[in-house]
């Protein structure tokens, strides 16, 4: 196996940290192989030495953009759980019976 980046090397260590808890899927099934896990990883991280170098660079460059979309989706909207403390901070009636739109509509209202 060839030297790994930084970049590359924090993808492997999530992945086996997605493995070892048991949250690492792949096409729906828990990955109960440690070796398939690894594989995993290096694909991943776009350190395969079964493909091309380019093919690599692409696997690295769409992870690392996956991750950067799951940071910006998180913060970008709140949870039900965030809006519905916001609402009891205000004291808006009904807010146990609101789902996550009207909770968001009440709190624009007011």
């Amino acid at each position: 196996m060839a030297r790994q980046n930084r970049a590359q090397r924090q993808t492997v260590r999530r992945v086996m940290h997605e493995y070892k808890h048991g949250e690492l899927k792949s096409h729906g099934r828990r990955i109960r192989n440690p070796k398939q896990a690894i594989a995993i990883g290096l694909r991943e991280a776009g350190a395969s030495n079964k493909v091309s170098l380019r093919r690599n660079r692409r696997s690295l460059a769409r992870t690392k953009a996956r991750a950067q979309r799951g940071e910006r989706a998180r913060r970008s909207t709140p949870t039900r759980a965030e809006l519905y403390q916001e609402a009891r901070r205000r004291n808006i009636p009904g807010r146990s019976r609101m789902n996550k739109a009207e909770l968001e509509k009440a709190l624009r209202r007011r």
